[in-house]
C-alpha cells in the first residue's frame, strides 16, 4: 500500500499567489482613485459652505463682504471655518476678500474636474483643475 501525499504543489501555490497579488494591485489603484474623488468632494462642499457664509454675511452687514480675511464670516457656518483642504493645502483666496467681491478656490486632485482654469476664478480656457466660487451679488 502506497501512501498518497496530500497538499498543493509548488506550482499551484505560485499561481494562487500570483492571482492574489494581481487582485491586490488592481484594488489598491481603485481605492486610491476613490480617495481622491472623496477629497475633491470635500473641497467642493467646503468652498460652497464658505460661499454661503459669505453671502449671509453680505446680507446682514450693509451689503458688503468682509475686507481682508474671509473667515470673519465664520459665525455663519455650522462648523469651524475650513482653513485647509483635506490634503492640508490652504484654500486659495480665503485670506483675500474685498468689500465688493471674493473668489475662493481649491485645487482638485482629479484632473479636469473643476470649474475654473486657475485660482483667480477664470471660468474658461485650459484644463479646469480648480473648483472656485465667487460672490453672487
Amino acid at each position: 500500500m502506497t501512501k498518497k501525499e496530500k497538499g498543493f504543489t509548488l506550482l499551484e501555490l505560485l499561481v494562487v499567489i500570483g492571482i492574489i497579488s494581481m487582485l491586490v494591485g488592481v484594488l489598491s489603484v481603485s481605492y486610491s482613485a476613490a480617495q481622491k474623488r472623496g477629497r475633491d468632494s470635500r473641497r467642493r462642499s467646503d468652498t460652497k459652505a464658505m460661499q454661503e457664509a459669505l453671502e449671509q454675511y453680505y446680507a446682514e452687514n450693509t451689503y458688503s463682504y468682509p475686507s481682508g480675511d474671509c473667515n470673519e464670516a465664520d459665525d455663519y457656518l455650522k462648523g469651524a471655518w475650513p482653513t485647509t483642504d483635506p490634503s492640508g493645502e490652504s484654500y486659495e483666496g480665503a485670506d483675500a476678500c474685498a468689500a465688493a467681491s471674493y473668489c475662493l478656490c481649491a485645487l482638485m486632485e482629479v484632473e479636469n474636474t473643476g470649474n475654473a482654469a486657475d485660482a483667480s476664478c477664470t471660468w474658461s480656457g485650459g484644463s479646469l483643475d480648480y473648483y472656485c466660487v465667487g460672490n453672487l451679488e
